[in-house]
């Protein structure tokens, strides 16, 4: 128990100006602003983040409200990947009406409606001064980016490699032994 009590302690032996710095990154993960808004100069700031950031007990504070944070708002790997699968599986069909126009809004799938990034209505007129009078609606949405979307989760799914892994017998390293010259001559273009 004592152990414990003395890591609280050396937990809480942070300056006002650290507290202030955690709470300022915790805003954005920003460290540059974050160190400025702490009181940092602002032309050390860089360097003074970089600091603040690998010093442990600083490191541990933010580690620990970030997952208090994630508890909190119940944001777990299982719920992004699932969140993830809807941009990239939705179907921009479900938008549309079986004419061709446009779905209003509350008519259109939670999926479907999720993966709508901006909705731009432009009221469209025709004529001038008193003839001026408005003839429709110009409706612009933009998506969220399915191939975007889909590379994340086939990286998560590691389906793209930039590498290759190669292993040797049972998943092991590959052991490769070559003994003087005649050895390397040998490997390379066959026994004599």
């Amino acid at each position: 128990m004592e152990g414990k009590t003395r890591y609280n302690h050396a937990m809480r032996l942070l300056t006002q100006k650290q507290e202030l710095f955690i709470a300022e990154y915790l805003i954005d993960g920003n460290g540059k602003r974050a160190a400025i808004s702490a009181g940092y100069s602002p032309r050390t700031a860089d360097k003074q983040a970089s600091q603040l950031l690998d010093h442990p007990r600083i490191a541990a504070k933010i580690g620990a409200k970030l997952l208090k944070r994630m508890d909190r708002l119940e944001i777990t790997a299982d719920r992004v990947l699932q969140e993830l699968a809807k941009l990239a599986f939705y179907d921009p069909g479900a938008l549309l009406e079986s004419d061709g126009s446009m779905k209003q809004i509350k008519d259109i799938d939670d999926v479907t409606r999720m993966a709508v990034a901006g909705l731009e209505v432009t009221e469209l007129f025709e004529g001038t001064g008193d003839q001026k009078h408005a003839y429709g609606l110009c409706k612009k949405i933009k998506l969220a980016d399915k191939g975007q979307n889909l590379e994340r989760l086939g990286k998560h799914l590691k389906l793209f490699t930039d590498k290759a892994e190669i292993t040797g017998a049972d998943g092991g390293p590959i052991v490769h032994e070559i003994r003087g010259m005649k050895a390397v001559r040998d490997a390379l273009y066959g026994k004599e």
